[in-house]
């Protein structure tokens, strides 16, 4: 007879059922992964050992790494708030958009830097552009212009935030820009000596918010591809309503 203590053996039907996989879990396990370890931390693989799978499994539900990098963004990009038309002018309205846009790049950690390399065209980010282009239309764009600075407006969103991001982690960049311009002479770089406090001037929101409106006056107001030669000149500069 065995004196030896019985182990202890726990059936493994005893263990908390996992949640069934689906695309939208994926998604979530993904965008939480990436604010705690950033976009370096991100992969299939560790998504897939957070799920307690294979990494094979989540390709029934989604096509690749780039695929997944979509449908984060896009899903990130539903709390970009719907802005109904109000009394507030279209301009305003348009920067309210994008500011919001901004907000949620920046906030989620990875998610701007993530941003620069993927293109969303999911219900949430066709939402956005539907808001845009009818502020741009609303403004005096025609429909290349439109489509055009819609580009033009996020790419420069989406940039601003990755930098601001990269910056909110040690501000290492600007640094090192400040260092080089404290040691130039006049005699080397005469207009960068000169004007070296201008260009560290200004925060970063009123910053983009001067930049918004040179981009918006020169999508709304500017001579755009779609028109010929004579009518930019003839035309000169157009006033969008609310303007």
């Amino acid at each position: 007879m065995n004196d030896e203590t019985p182990r202890n053996i726990v059936s493994r039907r005893n263990r908390p059922a996992k949640a069934p996989l689906s695309r939208d879990v994926i998604v979530s396990t993904a965008l939480h992964i990436l604010e705690r370890d950033g976009p370096s931390g991100l992969s299939l693989r560790r998504i897939a050992a957070a799920l307690d799978t294979g990494a094979a499994s989540l390709y029934v539900y989604v096509a690749n790494l780039e695929e997944l990098h979509a449908l984060m963004l896009d899903r990130a990009l539903a709390a970009v708030p719907s802005k109904k038309p109000g009394s507030l002018p279209w301009r305003e309205r348009l920067k309210a958009i994008l500011l919001a846009y901004f907000r949620v790049l920046y906030e989620r950690q990875g998610l701007a830097q993530l941003a620069l390399s993927t293109i969303a065209s999911g219900p949430h980010s066709l939402r956005i552009w539907d808001l845009l282009l009818g502020l741009l239309k609303e403004g005096g764009a025609d429909d290349i212009e439109a489509a055009w600075g819609l580009d033009l407006l996020t790419l420069y969103v989406t940039a601003i935030a990755a930098e601001q991001s990269i910056r909110r982690e040690g501000d290492r960049g600007l640094r090192g820009v400040k260092n080089a311009l404290a040691t130039i002479s006049a005699d080397q770089f005469p207009f960068v000596f000169a004007l070296k406090e201008a260009l560290l001037s200004g925060g970063g929101d009123t910053r983009a918010r001067w930049a918004l409106d040179v981009i918006i006056d020169g999508i709304a107001g500017g001579p755009g591809p779609g028109r010929s030669a004579a009518a930019r000149r003839a035309g000169g500069k157009r006033d969008g309503p609310g303007n």
